[in-house]
């Protein structure tokens, strides 16, 4: 996995298995006093799903934060160089570990950022244990069943449910060089341009990953996905959301309709023209300038 300059690998054990993630330990990181490190506040990036996801994803926004926060980014269970039980994963799976994620790994209540399915479960995490959160952002989530529709009737969502079918579709279209680039291109970035070989090696290296099937393919069957607009009004911390207007899979009508159930929650809805489902990969930039913008406001109530 590809790591920034500067950041090493640790790891917590859940009730799924070890969950590695990354945080700043080495130089130009390291502080002149030990005890103004430990200081730092915490800050928690998780990444979303789909083939080779890991936490590669905010890999190019997150250093941008390490001289002012502790951060600490994730591989969740079934991603990444964390372990890959093999299991049909469901949505509690994940909303369990990332809950048992942050009481392991930080103190105080935790500003997280997270993306797209992962966002929704954020969500639902911080309905479940508000004493863990300090603040949301959050890029596209959704529970991709959102208002009733229903992602697993999709045609290639059934098409994944066919044992044997499923694991060949993942080895010849989803775990190759080409099948990972294709995806980026046409569903994931709305500019291939922004594409280079270094994101496609580090999904591919993820996807390979012995078992990294199992949780790739929950997602793309559905198993995970349920609708967010049934849950969202019960968040009480403090929120915001940047959606890519370009997103494939739910478009910002969509984060509209999602945000306007909790105004009171959430305090900012962002769209971003031009950017498709991962603007921290795309637009890195300009989302990581968009966060330290947001943890001011939402620190302010």
């Amino acid at each position: 996995m590809l790591v920034p300059l500067g950041f090493g690998q640790r790891s917590i054990v859940t009730s799924l298995g070890r969950m590695v993630y990354y945080t700043a330990e080495k130089m130009p990181w390291l502080e002149l006093s030990a005890q103004a490190s430990e200081n730092k506040p915490n800050l928690v990036f998780f990444h979303g799903f789909g083939g080779g996801s890991s936490a590669y994803e905010w890999s190019k926004v997150y250093p941008a934060f390490a001289s002012e926060y502790r951060i600490l980014a994730p591989d969740l269970i079934g991603w990444g160089r964390s372990e890959h039980p093999q299991r049909n994963y469901q949505v509690e799976d994940y909303i369990t570990t990332l809950i048992e994620f942050l009481e392991k790994t930080c103190d105080s209540p935790t500003d997280a950022i997270a993306s797209s399915l992962t966002g929704a479960i954020a969500i639902r995490a911080a309905i479940a244990r508000p004493d863990l959160f300090k603040s949301l952002i959050l890029t596209i989530p959704s529970g991709l069943s959102d208002f009733g529709q229903d992602y697993g009737s999709s045609f290639f969502a059934k098409l994944v449910n066919t044992p044997i079918l499923d694991r060949l579709l993942y080895s010849t279209a989803i775990a190759t060089d080409g099948g990972i680039r294709s995806f980026l291109e046409q569903r994931q970035f709305a500019d291939s341009r922004r594409i280079y070989q270094e994101i496609v090696d580090a999904y591919l290296e993820s996807a390979l990953e012995p078992n990294a099937e199992y949780a790739a393919l929950s997602f793309v069957r559905g198993d995970l996905c349920f609708d967010l607009s049934l849950y969202i009004a019960q968040l009480t911390t403090p929120t915001a959301i940047i959606w890519g207007e370009k997103s494939q899979f739910t478009g910002p009508d969509i984060g509209q309709r999602l945000a306007s159930l909790n105004p009171e929650a959430i305090k900012v809805f962002q769209s971003l023209e031009n950017v498709g489902l991962t603007p921290q990969l795309e637009i890195p930039a300009v989302t990581a300038g968009l966060i330290r913008q947001y943890l001011r406001l939402l620190s302010q109530g």
